[in-house]
């Protein structure tokens, strides 16, 4: 199997490399399309206010720019380039996000939930305070708003489905439950899950979604793409190459998002 399209990469209009950097890592990897897709908050509370000002996740208001960006390479590149985006998503933002990604009219919408308690994911060091209980609740929370994420209907692709398991404080806590309930959201869906490489070859180890939960959706026959989640050009080819071995071993032909 060789994979044609790299649907979540990310570049300097939110945290990854220089436009020109990543599709030229895309046409050397022999993709034949790249999707770019930048990180975007819409939510209007101040503690995500606070946090796109320390990380300049601007892209609500930048995407326009970005976008004139990716129509000066499209003749310079023999790819085809997507202009995309990766949503936060929230349940009590959602007429917000709906609102904007209407407006904005990308070529397709990633979502992920990337906060619990208005606090992302990844900080070990606040999660880490919790108590096993109130972590394990903190992951039932999360599942709880991936399943809202799907159900809104609002994009086509949700990514690393279980980023939880990046943060050593919160890996392992997910059931078996939680997979079977999402996979039936995903199989009543039309958002497909992404299979990520993002820590595939960091310090995870792994790709997302883990070998349980990938079971739970394959058993439920929901077709799945792909993601190298990549946020600088050296990572696209190795994850590229990674994803291919992933989907041989499980005999998964992943689904083209958009063509």
């Amino acid at each position: 199997m060789s994979l044609d399209y790299d649907y979540h990469t990310h570049s300097t209009y939110s945290d990854g490399d220089l436009l020109f950097r990543m599709l030229a890592a895309a046409e050397s990897a022999g993709l034949a399309g790249i999707g770019v897709t930048d990180h975007c908050n819409v939510a209007e509370r101040e503690s995500m206010q606070e946090m796109k000002a320390q990380f300049g996740f601007n892209l609500d208001t930048t995407y326009e720019r970005r976008r004139r960006g990716i129509e000066a390479y499209r003749d310079r590149f023999d790819l085809h380039i997507f202009d995309g985006v990766e949503m936060d998503y929230e349940p009590q933002d959602e007429n917000r996000i709906a609102a904007f990604l209407e407006t904005a009219d990308f070529d397709y919408a990633i979502g992920s939930v990337h906060h619990v308690e208005d606090v992302n994911v990844h900080f070990e060091s606040y999660f880490g305070r919790k108590s096993e209980a109130e972590r394990r609740d903190v992951v039932a929370t999360y599942f709880d708003k991936l399943v809202a994420l799907i159900d809104s209907e609002l994009f086509e692709i949700a990514a690393h489905p279980d980023l939880i398991e990046r943060n050593p404080a919160l890996r392992g806590l997910a059931t078996d439950e939680d997979y079977e309930r999402v996979a039936d959201a995903f199989a009543d869906s039309r958002t497909i899950p992404e299979v990520n490489a993002g820590r595939a070859l960091d310090d995870y180890g792994e790709f997302h979604p883990t070998p349980a939960f990938l079971d739970a959706l394959l058993d439920r026959g929901v077709s799945v793409t792909v993601g190298t989640d990549s946020h600088s050009p050296e990572v696209v080819e190795p994850r590229l190459a990674a994803l291919t071995e992933r989907l041989d071993e499980v005999g998964v032909e992943p689904v083209d998002v958009v063509t």
